[in-house]
């Protein structure tokens, strides 16, 4: 039954949307076993890239307080190791995941294997009457304790909590293979691996131009100019149930479009 298992509820803060065009600054977990969160985990992270006032108004981490921070390679360690033993919760899981896996890859440590819940799509499944599916909302719809907003620790205490909502919903007697069946969407670290993009001829480049922040010329299959060079500026990645997709600006454009992966057939720096 899930109630013997050991539940992990994660979140991390960063200094953009997109991985590989942004960082991790805050990494937290808390760790739930027994009916009680029984070890928490917390760090903030050191970036090498000074982030902007727009992103340290939304968490409220500055640039000063991650003087001394340790790197992103030491706090992943050390988180990878905090979650060996449980089943991980993520509110937006595909979001933290898609961050986390790449710094894992960094410092050659293997992905985990276990799926991963997420309480906000657990959340409109369980409870479709609550007026929306934010974190905010949903302490607020379960009365839970409310924690700062949009940092990691108090995230991670709440989304734990929003999904053990969920999971008593579904019953106390039911499995985890249960829960994740109820869950419908299949949340695999392996699917936010970008190993396999590097040693693409194509998918490669285009990783390279988001970590450099370099223009890149492609050539994509679909939209208004199919078969016909481009030059783009790199904005982020997205890779989640729905689809890979590369996020850029046309040269001379401010608005970002999403193209579809495996559309673009073909990439230069």
């Amino acid at each position: 039954m899930w109630r013997d298992s050991t539940l992990i509820g994660f979140d991390i803060e960063t200094s953009g949307k997109y991985p590989l065009s942004s960082e991790i600054c805050e990494i937290a977990a808390a760790k739930w076993r027994n009916g009680q969160i029984v070890d928490e985990f917390q760090t903030l992270v050191r970036v090498r890239v000074p982030m902007g006032e727009e992103v340290i108004a939304i968490h409220h981490i500055t640039n000063e307080m991650l003087n001394g921070a340790p790197s992103v390679e030491t706090a992943v360690l050390d988180f990878h190791k905090f979650i060996a033993d449980g089943y991980l919760v993520a509110h937006h899981a595909p979001f933290d995941m898609g961050f986390l896996a790449i710094e894992m890859e960094r410092v050659r440590l293997a992905l985990p294997k276990r799926a991963v819940f997420c309480s906000s799509l657990l959340s409109r499944k369980a409870f479709s009457n609550a007026p929306n599916h934010r974190l905010q909302t949903l302490i607020q719809y379960f009365q839970l304790i409310q924690g700062t907003a949009h940092r990691a620790l108090d995230d991670a205490r709440a989304c734990l909590s929003v999904a053990l909502k969920c999971f008593d919903k579904v019953g106390s007697d039911a499995t985890i293979a249960t829960l994740l069946d109820y869950q419908s969407v299949p949340l695999m670290w392996s699917h936010y691996s970008v190993a396999d993009l590097r040693s693409h001829a194509v998918y490669g480049v285009l990783v390279e131009a988001l970590e450099a922040h370099k223009d890149v010329q492609i050539i994509y299959s679909g939209g208004s100019r199919p078969g016909v060079s481009r030059t783009v500026h790199p904005v982020g990645l997205v890779r989640n149930p729905n689809g890979v997709f590369f996020v850029a600006c046309d040269e001379g454009d401010t608005v970002s479009k999403r193209f579809f992966l495996n559309k673009i057939t073909a990439a230069r720096l």
